[in-house]
């Protein structure tokens, strides 16, 4: 009984709830193990009521301009909606050198496959923690990331992940290197080496009028990635607003990769039917982010 409610006092230590969230919205940090310096990451949790164990998703955020320590914390408030209506907790892990999170951002220059693979570290470090979590199911897992963070997810989809990894969801990933000579067949390249001996399978959205990454070459990423072995569908949704690369985050952008994303869960034997519907229309209306 004292082990428990000490192991319940040092969870509380390590979380921060959002007064009021409609989401059971939890900042929380998550100590990286192995390395030679002590390195904290900030995460944004977000679980459904109840002791679970639910099937976990985690998300991994983009790189904006500047330097990474000033990111802000990422909250991936409409995609949890989705995800927590259909029973899963989420977490948003800030990776190392971004925001609040400790130690440096390693670019790992032109070699952008290596970039991918250090990202994917934090990453795998984000699952060991939640999988150790009570309320997690480490058996079902899917990884989503949005540009940097699909090209993360798709470096983690070649770590050797643990089987429990069900699939990997990627929304206009990649890395756009332009200081680096022939920065995009850099990319196309390290895009067959990312798939490897990789057999999760894949999700894949790209837009006509990404203003990161042009047709011809996330089409030649996909070709590049499908050759070398990884399984990848890819939804080439068209033309959305002033910028494709902005689909995830975008409201407008929920009626194209929402009922794509169903179907995908569905063929993974994941849950993809609502079974909390109070964390959708609703919470929207009180927080309309």
């Amino acid at each position: 009984m004292l082990v428990a409610a000490a192991l319940w006092i040092g969870l509380c230590a390590t979380a921060r709830a959002q007064t009021g969230s409609p989401l059971n919205e939890q900042e929380i940090t998550i100590a990286k193990q192995g390395g030679l310096i002590s390195v904290t990451l900030e995460a944004t949790l977000y679980r459904p009521d109840g002791p679970g164990p639910f099937p976990l998703v985690i998300i991994n955020h983009g790189k904006e301009s500047g330097d990474p320590k000033f990111q802000r914390r990422y909250r991936p408030t409409r995609a949890a909606r989705y995800f927590l209506q259909r029973g899963y907790v989420v977490v948003a892990p800030m990776r190392q050198g971004f925001s609040k999170s400790g130690g440096y951002y390693i670019g790992a220059g032109c070699n952008v496959a290596s970039n991918g693979r250090v990202q994917a570290q934090d990453v795998a470090e984000t699952l060991r923690f939640m999988s150790e979590q009570p309320y997690v199911d480490r058996e079902r897992v899917l990884i989503v990331g949005q540009s940097h963070g699909g090209w993360t997810t798709l470096a983690f989809g070649a770590s050797a992940p643990p089987p429990g990894v069900r699939g990997l969801v990627n929304f206009a990933g990649g890395l756009r290197q332009e200081s680096c000579s022939g920065w995009e067949q850099v990319l196309v390249r390290a895009t067959a080496d990312l798939a490897g001996d990789v057999r999760i399978p894949s999700l894949w959205f790209y837009g006509e009028n990404d203003s990161y990454f042009g047709p011809a070459l996330w089409q030649a990423m996909h070709k590049a990635y499908t050759a070398a072995g990884g399984q990848a569908q890819l939804i080439a949704f068209g033309t959305f607003g002033s910028d494709a690369h902005a689909l995830f985050a975008s409201r407008a952008g929920e009626a194209i990769w929402q009922p794509d994303m169903t179907k995908f869960l569905q063929a993974l034997g994941l849950p993809h039917e609502v079974v909390f519907p109070q964390y959708g229309e609703r919470a929207a209306v009180r927080d309309p982010r």
